[in-house]
């Protein structure tokens, strides 16, 4: 992507950002959101159709680093085990942080009052695709324990947020490891 472009995508992002701190999505304009980036109406129409659009963009670029983030550890270790998980691995907190303003509105709702749910869901998916279930000798319904997972994984999140960040994503990373091992003690 050429570095204008990029430049403007990230001044509109931004102002969108602004401007959810300020109000609701709903009651956001265009006119609020060039004003607030410093560009002109025709500028926003070249890269995005309306607010929707631009909002969309964001939640899919979020969505996706989310994925990457998620994916890190099985990435770099062959054959993966969470006995040989570090909180350094753990890369979900990293992704977050960068993050920070998407996910204060996404817990505040302000963006859409089902995109938590959304959130859980691509963690909950990207669970069930990493894991494999069929080596649980366990009677767990593997869609019930990826859904309490990815919602637990959310409430860190969520604490971490209204916390506001005060934690190093390392600090959450290594939180996480410890409740993995515990859970795994305990099971």
């Amino acid at each position: 992507m050429d570095r204008r472009i990029k430049k403007t995508k990230q001044a509109l992002n931004q102002a969108l950002f602004t401007l959810l701190d300020e109000r609701p999505f709903q009651q956001i304009t265009i006119t609020d959101i060039v004003t607030v980036a410093d560009v002109n109406r025709g500028t926003f129409y070249k890269h995005y159709r309306d607010k929707e659009e631009l909002l969309d963009s964001i939640i899919d670029e979020v969505l996706a680093d989310l994925q990457k983030a998620y994916q890190d550890p099985y990435t770099h270790k062959t054959p993966f085990s969470i006995q040989t998980l570090t909180p350094s691995m753990i890369k979900i907190f990293d992704h977050v942080y960068g993050h920070q303003a998407f996910y204060t509105q996404v817990i505040k709702s302000t963006i859409r009052p089902s995109f938590q749910n959304q959130v859980c869901d691509v963690i909950r998916e990207l669970i069930l695709n990493d894991f494999d279930y069929s080596a649980d000798s366990s009677s767990i319904e593997p869609m019930l324990l990826a859904s309490y997972q990815a919602h637990a994984i959310f409430g860190m999140i969520v604490f971490w947020a209204e916390e506001n960040f005060a934690h190093s994503p390392a600090f959450m990373s290594e939180q996480l490891l410890h409740i993995i091992q515990a859970k795994n003690k305990v099971v």
